[in-house]
């Protein structure tokens, strides 16, 4: 209980130690329980109840007992977390070998003496403390037992063998194979306490569990021990604390559990724990004869990390991935190429990347513009923003300098309907990527760094050259004021996802169209056709010549990978393989293709939408010559459609431009990785994922590498696996969420933004893999998010629901292209919407029904 406490307790040698004899760097001997209990009781003011730790080597020891052992922990190992009989079946085995177990005399007689010292006829808490516990990247709360109120020498002995075998529970096994713990290198430590009994209990977050703010903590209390509280028996008393003020009171009993002052004084102390643990706590707290006594903290592991600006101002963050459609985590060498071409600078957090608007959001001239921009392409995320403006006080309005301009994010002047600038920009972006393949050949050490990173000022003249910015912002703003103006004059809603069917120059949908293509290659030869659905490696192509039509096939795979095999799922992140590196990834779409398609669809498919467009925009125009001034309208809104027509298929090439070099980069990074590995610098050529690309010139140079950094950043990776990125984060780490703010859908839809108008039935099929999609015509595709590399099964399917995505995110370009109708931005739809169940997919108005 703090450094004016008990006497330390030390017994038995390497069995038992004093609470206070350990902290934090002994998690190896006492478990995360243990060493937070210890670290506690060292902190000024901090009351922590006496006791000590039976240390992992007991465990060890007894472990080394238990019969059949370590051939049970391998089976385990060997488990998915899915095989549910499995686990409960060989975890109970596990846990009977180790309570069969006579404590060892000299091990019982360490507990006893350590009992003895504290009080034989005291009443203790037994508690568990594995090594992979109350850490920052899983806390593991609830996997293991504790038992309260256990009395006597004898029965703590007991107790303390029935903790060691609660680390084979079957929900400690499951959560272990969850997150990537070893149960071989997971080891149990045991916590004694003397038992309180409180006149209070409860639970202290020194950041917000609802919002996420750092800058809000929230207690909940209730009277008695806090068991019944964790356990959800009762309904607490729940505070929020803001600099030292409740900011929100909701007492659940007859009268409260905490003063105010008291609930004051316990966020000071809360404050104090974190500020020596350095991340915010979870923490259980008891009221004891008027003084707070803290029984466990651990680290909140489920908060977003906040990106690391280095100073006191308040920042508003927008999620990038959200825009890009790749909300995954990226690694370390990922991270930091995107930042190095990104324009505005991007800020990583949990391996996301994120832009500060704060400054355009302060500045009168530049707000509406964005504010303008965001709220027609993702609500959600411009909701979230008026949000926070309109609390007055976290971005306050700062003066702007000089003139104040176009707002941000608005478009440059029109430019004429001339289809030249689109083919001298693609021509110009092929040459450049061409030179960059030829050059970067003879390059390798600090040479190659320095290419690529001279390169990278290329790829940024060709991202931002205001020609390619006016062409698509262009289209952008003309496929707005078709929306608006004929929506206005006609009553016709999202006229535009029509007129943009089967544009010209979109590689993106020209992708899935030519994936069609290879279909048609393949179809005719059964043989080749029943060995694509047995490839197991990537050396397949190989292997094909062999077959009747095999090498037609191969031929015509290896042209597809050569225009689009740069290509792959989350291809901003230059640390994922490319297609070209895993052609297996395609196979299950060219046999999808095979088995679902006719031969010729894919070029019938882009006349069917061209067609349909030309039939729109004539039937727009003539009922528009019927209005007053119809003319001059009519006039105007072929303009706006023939700009539409010539220029938004261009708005996917950019990107494909920038994923074509990155691609480069990749193997030439690889190949210099290779010879690291060679060196003896390196491990695994994989390694340098973990290394931002200015730490890998040092290690180009030195020859040196820190593995040490490159195992955390590894386990950190693991680690943001498990977190959701927030659309907006503010610096004080608050999650802000938008809404819809609609009342138009019937009850029970799941609102969302529409993108691509039509409304169809079908079948929902919920794919979080593009890999484990097995889709049929028919089918509406449900999941998380598209990227280009999706595109390929918008051929198979009849409308497209994702709960990521704007009005002119990659996934809607394409479904508008292809005429899907599409909603995005729909929240938890993998989650709410059952893969099976039958839907009904409004494209027009922005929501899906579930029906069945």
């Amino acid at each position: 209980m703090g450094r004016q406490g008990h006497a330390a307790v030390v017994a038995g040698g390497d069995y038992v130690v004093g609470l206070q004899e350990v902290g934090e760097a002994q998690v190896a001997v006492v478990g995360g329980k243990g060493a937070h209990l210890g670290e506690l009781s060292r902190i000024d003011g901090i009351r922590v109840p006496p006791g000590f730790c039976v240390t992992t080597q007991a465990f060890e020891r007894v472990m080394r007992e238990a019969p059949a052992i370590e051939e049970r922990l391998e089976r385990l190992s060997r488990l998915s977390a899915d095989d549910r009989e499995a686990i409960r079946t060989l975890s109970a085995e596990v846990r009977q070998s180790v309570e069969a177990i006579a404590v060892p005399d000299d091990l019982a007689a360490a507990i006893a003496s350590a009992v003895s010292r504290l009080g034989e006829h005291a009443a203790y808490a037994v508690r568990s403390s594995a090594t992979a516990e109350d850490l920052p990247t899983a806390s593991f709360a609830g996997q293991q037992d504790t038992y309260l109120n256990v009395v006597g020498t004898a029965t703590v002995v007991a107790h303390v063998s029935r903790c060691w075998a609660s680390l084979f529970t079957e929900r400690a096994v499951t959560y272990r194979l969850r997150n990537g713990f070893d149960h071989r290198k997971v080891h149990m430590a045991v916590v004694v306490q003397e038992m309180v009994f409180p006149h209070a209990a409860g639970i202290l977050f020194t950041a917000d569990p609802v919002t996420s703010n750092r800058k809000v903590a929230a207690v909940e209390a209730t009277f008695g021990l806090g068991e019944a509280l964790v356990s959800g028996l009762v309904n607490p008393d729940r505070y929020t604390v803001r600099d030292g003020e409740i900011v929100t009171k909701v007492v659940a009993q007859e009268q409260p559990a905490l003063t105010d002052a008291q609930v004051i004084a316990l966020d000071r102390l809360g404050r104090r724990i974190e500020a020596h643990f350095g991340r915010p706590q979870d923490i259980e707290w008891c009221l004891v004869d008027d003084a707070f006594q803290i029984v466990q903290s651990r680290p909140i592991t489920t908060l977003f990390p906040i990106p690391v600006i280095g100073d006191a101002d308040n920042h508003v963050y927008l999620s990038v991935g959200h825009q890009q459609m790749m909300t995954d985590p990226m690694k370390p060498l990922g991270l930091s190429v995107h930042q190095l071409v990104a324009l505005p600078t991007m800020y990583e957090a949990g391996g996301r990347l994120f832009v500060d608007v704060a400054p355009r959001l302060a500045s009168p001239a530049a707000r509406s513009g964005i504010m303008q921009v965001i709220g027609q392409s993702d609500p959600l995320t411009g909701d979230a923003l008026q949000t926070i403006l309109d609390r007055g006080d976290f971005v306050p309005s700062v003066p702007d300098e000089g003139p104040g301009g176009p707002p941000a994010g608005a478009g440059p002047a029109p430019i004429e309907t001339d289809p030249a600038i689109v083919t001298e920009l693609i021509e110009h972006n092929q040459a450049s990527v061409a030179a960059l393949k030829r050059d970067i050949q003879a390059k390798s050490g600090t040479a190659l760094l320095d290419f690529i990173l001279a390169d990278i000022q290329e790829l940024r003249r060709i991202l931002f050259d205001p020609r390619s910015h006016q062409v698509f912002m262009g289209a952008m703003e003309a496929t707005w004021w078709l929306n608006d103006q004929l929506e206005a004059w006609l009553g016709e809603k999202n006229v535009a996802d029509t007129l943009t069917q089967s544009v010209p120059n979109n590689v993106t949908s020209e992708m899935g169209l030519a994936l069609l293509d290879v279909a048609d290659v393949i179809r005719p030869y059964p043989d080749v056709v029943a060995f694509l659905e047995h490839v197991e490696n990537e050396a397949f192509l190989d292997d094909l010549a062999e077959l009747p039509g095999g090498a037609e096939s191969r031929d015509a795979i290896r042209d597809y990978l050569d225009k689009y095999g740069m290509r792959c799922v989350g291809e901003i992140d230059i640390t994922r393989p490319r297609w070209s590196e895993r052609p297996s990834a395609l196979v299950p779409l060219i046999l999808g293709n095979v088995k679902h398609f006719e031969p010729g669809d894919g070029e019938r498919r882009f006349e069917r939408g061209r067609q349909e467009a030309w039939d729109k925009e004539h039937e727009l125009l003539e009922r528009l010559r019927d209005l007053p001034d119809g003319q001059q309208k009519a006039e105007e809104t072929k303009r706006m459609i023939d700009r539409v027509r010539t220029f938004i298929g261009y708005r996917e090439y950019p990107k494909y431009g920038m994923v074509c070099r990155y691609s480069v980069y990749r193997q030439a990074l690889l190949e210099e990785a290779e010879r690291l590995v060679a060196a003896r610098v390196l491990r695994e050529p994989e390694d340098v994922f973990y290394l931002t690309f200015q730490e890998l010139e040092d290690v180009t140079r030195t020859q040196q590498v820190d593995h040490e950094l490159i195992a955390q950043r590894t386990q950190a990776f693991t680690s943001y696996l498990a977190l959701t990125p927030p659309r907006v984060l503010t610096s004080e780490g608050e999650v802000v969420a938008g809404s819809y703010r609609r009342d138009d859908a019937p009850a029970g839809a799941l609102i969302g933004l529409p993108v691509s108008s039509g409304t169809v039935e079908g079948r929902a099929r919920v794919v979080m893999d593009v890999a484990d999609a097995q889709l049929e015509p028919g089918d509406i595709l449900v999941t998380a998010y598209t990227d280009p590399s999706w595109s390929p099964l918008f051929v198979a399917i009849n409308g497209l629901v994702t709960e990521v995505g704007g009005l002119m995110t990659h996934g809607s370009v394409i479904a508008r292209e292809y005429g899907l109708p599409a909603v995005v931005g729909v929240e938890r739809a993998t989650r709410l919407i059952r893969d099976g169940q039958r839907i009904r997919l409004h494209g027009t108005d922005g929501y899906v029904e579930i029906l069945s």
